[in-house]
């Protein structure tokens, strides 16, 4: 599951905040879906909104409806390059530590909302691997304070998104809408469908003792006894379409290759190959963005093993868009995350990190559960 801006906004947003590359997104529509369906606003309540001036259309009518559900709006909205001018100008107590004032909001927020909106994908791209790791080790109370509470991370398409996904604006809009099932007569029957589906899948996978994904370049087991699946329907992620839950930590064994690019923090990382043995991370390399990938599994102890294994369950989102919130519910594929476990899950595993790669099953890929067989060639069996 995607958590990366649930406690910081991505970087630098157009000038303009027009909106350009969203004209079949209708921003009334997505701000009622958000605060209603998957937030649950209620009177009296503190909501943050985190996004950048790009998503203006959606941020004007996120506040009326805040506001029209009697609760109080508190956006934070960044400027182009703010984050980058961050890791050039910081100090190495701005690395260390993060202000007092920012981990008291986290703490007394009710809700929260971030909205991904880039300008540029790249932002970060110049900065050092391990500064963005060390401010990540300084922002974990934040951002734990952050989980603690209801939050939801979501994403107003922008034309930056639109050309990492190589699709023109308007074309990329419309594939947006479609994953929110904003297409649909009614959005909020169309989740809770899926929904239920997904707890046919829970059904089938909660007994299960041991998963093992196999696919070219992969063989991996790793045990899931004793650990219980979550429904992902919507309401931390918007889109969803995901059942996850927490391997154990020391089980994951074999070697695993992850088919679809990833971006984390705008750098560009592809053809990543793991091999695990008893839960840790042996032997690790990237055909791109190799020292990001070493860097990564350096931030802390539990950077090298497994916070996450999840299954994608959305036939709406069918290619890679090259944004994790999307790319990890291609119905099809199964991601496992580097790093921080969720509670929920019955995960143990600590740490900063927590970064999703992705395995496509769909073509010649198969998924089983103690034996038997869940997902083949990408297509659930038996659901």
């Amino acid at each position: 599951m995607s958590e990366g801006a649930a406690s910081r906004a991505h970087d630098a947003p157009s000038p303009r905040g027009d909106g350009a590359a969203a004209p079949c997104v209708d921003p009334a529509a997505f701000a009622d879906l958000l605060t209603g369906y998957c937030l649950d606003v209620q009177p009296g309540e503190q909501v943050l909104v985190r996004s950048t001036a790009q998503a203006a259309p959606l941020l004007l009518e996120l506040q009326r409806a805040i506001l029209g559900r009697g609760a109080w709006p508190l956006l934070r909205v960044e400027i182009p390059g703010l984050t980058a001018g961050f890791f050039t100008h910081a100090q190495h107590v701005h690395l260390d530590d993060v202000a007092p004032l920012e981990l008291h909001e986290a703490k007394k927020i009710d809700k929260v909302l971030a909205v991904q909106a880039p300008d540029d994908v790249h932002a970060l791209s110049g900065v050092d691997p391990a500064q963005i790791a060390r401010a990540a080790r300084a922002r974990r109370p934040v951002r734990e304070a952050t989980l603690r509470k209801r939050w939801c991370t979501s994403l107003w398409p922008t034309p930056a998104l639109a050309e990492q996904a190589a699709m023109p604006p308007e074309a990329f809009a419309a594939f947006v809408r479609r994953a929110l099932f904003l297409d649909q007569p009614d959005p909020v029957r169309a989740w809770q469908e899926l929904r239920d589906v997904q707890e046919r899948l829970i059904g089938r996978l909660g007994t299960a003792r041991e998963l093992r994904i196999e696919a070219p370049g992969t063989d991996l087991t790793l045990s899931v006894k004793g650990r219980t699946w979550v429904n992902s329907d919507g309401k931390r992620n918007m889109p969803s379409g995901e059942v996850f839950t927490g391997p154990r930590e020391d089980s994951a064994t074999g070697r695993v290759r992850f088919t679809v690019p990833s971006a984390p923090a705008g750098v560009e990382v592809d053809g990543v190959e793991l091999e695990l043995r008893d839960g840790e991370v042996v032997g690790a390399r990237a055909q791109v963005g190799d020292d990001y990938l070493q860097r990564a599994l350096e931030t802390d102890e539990g950077a090298r093993r497994l916070g996450e294994v999840g299954i994608g369950t959305n036939f709406g989102i069918d290619r890679p868009t090259g944004t994790i919130l999307f790319d990890e519910k291609i119905g099809g594929t199964v991601h496992l995350a580097l790093g921080r476990s969720y509670p929920e899950t019955g995960g143990k595993n600590a740490s900063a990190l927590h970064w999703d790669l992705i395995c496509d099953l769909r073509a010649g890929g198969r998924l089983t559960a103690d034996g038997e067989v869940i997902q083949q060639d990408g297509r659930f069996v038996g659901l």
